[in-house]
């Protein structure tokens, strides 16, 4: 493709059968979200930035690093949304009490300025659910199981649960302050970043890559070491409910995840097929400040890119999504052409799904176009069988074909 048609850096076009395959994840997610009692939410791509700021914090990467930020043209500080839970936030706060039970799902495309990697791009699309009004180790567990299930029904069978916790609020400082003090000893044998870290984002170190680091985190107290016996406690809770639910989960003490607002509960869930950068979705426990009430919430996003490629690297894909079926209309002379024209109106009134050559074309010319469209079945018309009010229906797959009386065969479809 020309570079003058291509979409910018980092993003890209769908079409054809990847547009399909997205169809049905989706469309599952939808189905699977509504079992559970949850609506969907739409929020706009384009936000005030102090609503990213104020949700995931102005020391995280995300805000410092990665936004699409910038002013309007009537000056106000704006930007692309870089994930989807500060939107929701923002959305339920605003609802006063009348959002203090919420159950809702999103899906849609989220923007970080980013150098674009395999598996990392700057448009990128998630889909997650946000759950407002329960304290409650019971609704942690219940989200992750239905997040669980989800990757499942999507074809996911091995993923991989770890969860960790952050700790109440009240002591999120407390344990930041016994991590520092912990790692101070061993500065030097830190990377740059994480000797940087130390006086602002200290437990981003727990989850930095760089094989010192990890060595470093290796030799220090964990995180529950910090924390008193009710967070302890509620992280039991949260993993005995899993057990009781049949989600296996492993409890992993570096877990932090990447944004400030967590407490309590956290989690990830990766997947073998995607290799070293296995993470597949996350999630985790936080409060929403509604005028002088803080409401609790729990949710996870899923990356829907990550689980496409983990898909189709592992081979598990459930869905049929190259065969979309439905009627071709092959016309073969000006009467017929218009003639099929109805038809073809007639059966999508029915909701059956079918396409037509708008001229004349042969036989040859009007299957191939068939093929493309992913008929199964065509149906051929010329004069002879418009003078005797018949079709022919030719089976694409079979390679099979028989002439009906027209009212006969539509008569016969409000059965299917």
């Amino acid at each position: 493709m020309s570079r003058d048609f291509q979409p910018l850096q980092g993003m890209s076009d769908l079409s054809g059968d990847e547009v399909r395959r997205w169809q049905q994840l989706e469309q599952y997610a939808h189905r699977h979200f509504t079992r559970f009692g949850f609506g969907e939410l739409r929020t706009p791509l384009l936000e005030k930035s102090e609503v990213f700021l104020r949700s995931l914090g102005d020391t995280t990467d995300v805000v410092q690093k990665e936004m699409y930020a910038f002013e309007d043209r009537g000056g106000r500080a704006v930007a692309l949304r870089p994930e989807g839970t500060a939107g929701v936030v923002r959305h339920v706060a605003g609802l006063g009490e009348e959002g203090l039970a919420s159950k809702v799902y999103y899906m849609g495309p989220m923007y970080r300025c980013e150098r674009p990697q395999a598996g990392r791009k700057r448009e990128f699309h998630q889909i997650g659910v946000e759950a407002f009004g329960e304290p409650n180790p019971l609704a942690d567990a219940e989200v992750i199981a239905l997040q669980v299930q989800l990757l499942e029904g999507w074809g996911l069978k091995n993923s991989v649960v770890k969860i960790n916790t952050r700790g109440a609020l009240a002591e999120h400082q407390t344990v930041r302050d016994g991590l520092r003090e912990a790692l101070l000893p061993f500065k030097n044998e830190l990377c740059e970043d994480c000797q940087r870290r130390l006086d602002q984002q200290v437990l981003r170190v727990l989850d930095c890559k760089v094989p010192g680091c990890i060595d470093v985190v290796s030799r220090i107290p964990s995180m529950l070491s910090f924390m008193c016996a009710e967070s302890k406690q509620y992280l039991e809770d949260v993993l005995a409910a899993l057990e009781r639910l049949g989600v296996k989960a492993e409890h992993d003490v570096q877990l932090v995840r990447g944004l400030d607002y967590y407490e309590h509960t956290v989690w990830e869930i990766t997947h073998e097929a995607l290799g070293a950068q296995n993470a597949l979705a996350g999630g985790g426990r936080y409060r929403v400040q509604m005028g002088k009430k803080q409401i609790p919430g729990v949710g996870f996003g899923i990356g829907v890119e990550r689980v496409l490629a983990a898909l189709e690297a592992s081979g598990s894909w459930l869905f049929d999504a190259l065969k979309t079926n439905g009627f071709w209309l092959v016309s073969l002379g000006d009467e017929a052409l218009l003639a099929n024209m109805e038809l073809a109106m007639q059966l999508r009134k029915k909701g059956l799904r079918c396409g037509m050559e708008l001229q004349v074309k042969s036989m040859k010319a009007q299957l191939r176009k068939a093929d493309r469209f992913g008929a199964n079945i065509a149906l051929i018309r010329g004069d002879d069988e418009l003078q005797g009010n018949r079709i022919l229906v030719k089976n694409l797959t079979e390679s099979q074909q028989e002439e009906c009386d027209l009212a006969s065969w539509l008569e016969s479809l409000e059965g299917e």
